[in-house]
Order: C-alpha cells, then sequence, then structure tokens
C-alpha cells in the first residue's frame, strides 16, 4: 500500500528556511561548495539553531496530534544538499521532535519537478529560482526572509497558527495592482468601484488559503488551529471587491486590515503573525523584523495567468547549490 499525498496539506521546507544555516551559507558563498560540504560533515553533530520557518513548521506538525486530524499535514525536507551533506539536517530534526521523515536531496539540480510529484501545497526556501519555478507551476512559494528574527523558544507550543497575506499579487492577481503602478491610485480606485461586483482573478496563493479553509471548517473561529488575516494597502472604495472576491470563492478570511497606507509591520506584530506573505521586499524586509516573512515572486508573463488557479485545488480534505 503506498503512501497517499492526497486530502493532506503538503509543506515543502528548504534546510536553510528550516534551521539557521547563516554562518554555514557565508562558507558557501566565500569557499564555494567543497568547502561548504566538507564543514558540514566535520560538524554533523552540532545540532542547527531554529531557522527563520521553524515556528510555523512546527506548529503546523502538531496539527496532526488534533483529534481527527491525524496525518492532516505532512512537511517534506526539499533541499539542493546533497544527500552526503544532509546529515546534520536529519540530526537537528531529530533533535527538535519535528516528525519529518521524508526529504528530495537534489545535489544542486532544480526542485520544480518534484514539487508537482510530491503534491505541495507551500513551498518555502531561500533560493529565489526555485520559489519561483515553483510559482510558475502553480504551487504557493515564499523566499523566506533569513534576515530579522533569529532566536525562537524551541519549547513554546503554538495553540493558535497566523498566517497573514497581502492582498494583490498574492491571494489575487496583480492586475489591478498594475493599474496603480501605471495610472494611478485614481485609476485604480476607479476601476475597483467599476468592477466591484467582477471577483479578481486568483493568484498563487489562492488554492493555498482555500486548502487551509478546509482544514478550519470543523472548527468555530474561536476554537480553530488556524487563523487568517488579510493585510493589504487597499482601502474603500477598492475593499467591496475584495470581500465580494473571497464570498464568491467560499473561503474563510478570519481577519481583514484594510490599510490605506498605514505601515504594515505594526498590524502584524499585534496579530502574532507567525509568517506573512506579500510581493514587495519593502513589506516582507521591514514585517521580518516583527514577525517572519517571505516574499512571494509574481508569475512569469510567459508562464500564463494564473486565474484557473482555484480549479486545480486538491479534492477537499481539496546560482548554485541551495543550503
Amino acid at each position: 500500500m503506498f503512501y497517499d499525498l492526497e486530502n493532506r496539506l503538503v509543506v515543502g521546507v528548504s534546510s536553510r528556511a528550516l534551521f539557521d544555516l547563516s554562518c554555514e551559507n557565508e562558507i558557501f558563498e566565500r569557499d564555494g561548495v567543497e568547502a561548504y560540504c566538507r564543514y558540514q560533515v566535520e560538524h554533523e553533530d552540532e545540532i542547527l539553531k531554529p531557522g527563520p520557518g521553524f515556528p510555523l513548521i512546527k506548529a503546523l506538525l502538531n496539527l496532526n496530534n488534533l483529534p481527527g486530524k491525524e496525518g492532516c499535514v505532512e512537511v517534506i525536507i526539499m533541499s539542493r544538499n546533497s544527500p552526503d551533506t544532509s546529515l546534520r539536517v536529519f540530526n537537528a530534526i531529530a533533535y527538535y521532535g519535528l516528525n519529518i521523515t521524508r526529504a528530495v536531496l537534489a545535489s544542486g539540480a532544480s526542485l520544480a519537478p518534484y514539487l508537482e510529484a510530491f503534491r505541495t501545497d507551500l513551498f518555502l526556501s531561500a533560493y529565489e529560482d526555485d520559489v519561483q519555478s515553483a510559482i510558475d507551476s502553480n504551487i504557493a512559494a515564499g523566499i523566506i526572509c533569513s534576515d530579522g528574527i533569529h532566536t525562537y523558544d524551541c519549547e513554546h507550543q503554538i495553540r493558535q497558527i497566523r498566517i497573514a497575506f497581502d492582498g494583490d499579487a498574492v491571494l489575487f492577481s496583480d492586475e489591478s495592482e498594475r493599474i496603480s503602478r501605471e495610472q494611478g491610485l485614481e485609476a485604480f480606485e476607479e476601476n475597483e468601484r467599476k468592477n466591484a461586483g467582477n471577483p479578481l482573478k486568483a493568484g498563487p496563493f489562492a488554492r493555498f488559503l482555500r486548502t487551509l479553509s478546509e482544514l478550519q471548517k470543523d472548527f468555530t473561529t474561536e476554537e480553530a488551529p488556524i487563523r487568517t488575516a488579510l493585510v493589504t494597502l487597499r482601502c474603500a472604495p477598492a475593499h467591496e471587491r475584495v470581500i465580494r472576491t473571497l464570498r464568491a470563492w467560499n473561503v474563510r478570511i478570519d481577519e481583514a486590515f484594510f490599510l490605506g497606507g498605514v505601515r504594515k509591520t505594526d498590524v502584524l506584530k499585534a496579530f502574532g503573525a507567525h509568517i506573512f506573505f506579500d510581493d514587495q521586499a519593502v513589506h516582507t524586509n521591514t514585517a521580518s523584523e516583527v514577525v517572519p516573512a517571505a516574499r512571494v515572486p509574481y508569475k512569469n508573463r510567459e508562464s500564463g495567468e494564473n486565474s484557473n488557479l482555484l480549479k486545480h485545488q486538491k479534492s477537499p480534505p481539496e546560482k548554485s547549490e541551495e543550503i
């Protein structure tokens, strides 16, 4: 009997997103891959510190302990590391008690083909090319910010996972955002007012939000193990189209913040986000000072639009080597 990945939330995470490999990355960048591999083998028994994606991954794995949700989350290490240099990562996984048993170790090759092979719903990495390939394949993915937060309480148990999303170019397509960039704010607001009843096209994280919404359906808002938030610079009158879009998709967003130019950082800190996804580095860089953050590169134009992302939902529960 094969292990079925359907009807599970499958999260791929690189070793550099899960653990703090900043020192090792400096060795790689300065001295090359051979020096890096040698260092990793020589330090196999030294436990790595948690990295920026560690709290989220640990909390997601804990969902498997909920009654009736056993096995609902599968986390897979997906790295450009070679098998020979991976023992240090597996030793750290065992040390922290993370139930991660599967891995893709590509020895410098692209990870893109394996993301689809493992039915990946979310991919977190520090390597932009792999994240871009994931986005181009209609897989939610983010370049995790490795600067900012570096200390974590490994014993702390997150009781409710809090995930925050930007709107345009993340949950929704960047069609409206392009109008704002190219024609200005007034043209953007007029377009949104005219199209308030027309749902926005799906963006790269629309399917992931729908998967989370399915997981939430068995719980009340107060008891749900996952809480989501939309944190967008939109404000009235551009809010109505967003609300009607989410209603048309039949997905749940627990909190929404229409900021109209107000800094996102303070809101994200108050919400207590365990990760924030945004398409602009100016927002993820500042957000990473207070919460874990990941930048979402938008889909390459030549790869086509993201308008059909929601149709591919699973059946509802539907430069060189990476370090």
